[in-house]
């Protein structure tokens, strides 16, 4: 139920090298920077189309042929981008992201210590922190995956903050991840200004309705997560006799 196979399809090397000896699909993301250091070995690799003004940083970054940064696009690294991915106007790309082939990070969107899978979309002011988007995915606009819980100061004498802690059937689940966003399996699709909270797990092509605030835990596959709100309709009464002249 929690292994990355059940939330994403691993038929290619590249996507299931991210995932292996992972026994719950959020420990990708303890290793994600030993990936990344895999796959840029300390080098800047640029293939693809970066756009006048567009700034890369000094760190190690990998741009694939037939990926695109569009200009105002920052990417600070290290950072992996696949073939055909676009990171658009005013994207932010920041620390430890891995953007696989045909993804795309929209405008005034920002990520960080995060895995794309294939053509998983944040098309538009999407924020992604330490979360993993599978395959197809497609945010709605406004959505944003919010990975720090509210309460989570450090420890005076540790200096370390708080872990985020799963209640999925009855059985209480350490991630062991101080910071965590959301998981999203294939073909989820959130509705416009959603909000997940730090450590929702939303099984494969299920839906999320817009402006839905979601509390942590394990959605399964096939759900759809719905907002109910009572909307009142009635007649507008107006002292203004005559029509306001603009």
């Amino acid at each position: 139920m929690l292994r990355p196979h059940d939330f994403f399809d691993l038929g290619d090397s590249l996507t299931a090298g991210l995932f292996d000896d992972c026994e719950y699909v959020w420990q990708a993301l303890w290793s994600l920077k030993d990936r990344l250091n895999q796959l840029l070995a300390g080098e800047r690799r640029i293939f693809g189309n970066v756009m006048p003004g567009a700034y890369l940083g000094d760190n190690p970054i990998f741009v694939a042929k037939g990926a695109v940064v569009e200009p105002s696009a920052y990417i600070l690294g290290p950072a992996y981008i696949g073939e055909g991915a676009v990171v658009r106007h005013g994207a932010l790309v920041r620390n430890d992201v891995i953007m696989l082939p045909g993804s795309i990070l929209g405008h005034a969107c920002e990520t960080k210590h995060s895995i794309f899978l294939p053509r998983a979309v944040a098309a538009h002011f999407n924020y992604v922190g330490d979360s993993i988007l599978g395959r197809r995915v497609n945010l709605g606009a406004g959505t944003k995956l919010s990975n720090l819980t509210i309460v989570s100061e450090k420890d005076p004498e540790t200096k370390k903050r708080p872990t985020i802690k799963l209640q999925i059937n009855g059985v209480e689940l350490d991630t062991n991840l101080a910071k965590l966003g959301a998981i999203l399996g294939d073909g989820v699709q959130t509705g416009c200004n959603a909000v997940l909270n730090p450590g929702c797990l939303i099984g494969k092509n299920s839906l999320i309705y817009a402006n839905l605030s979601l509390r942590k835990g394990y959605y399964p596959p096939d759900s759809i997560i719905k907002l109910r709100q009572s909307i009142e309709s009635v007649t507008r009464r107006s002292s203004i006799e005559e029509p306001i002249e603009y």
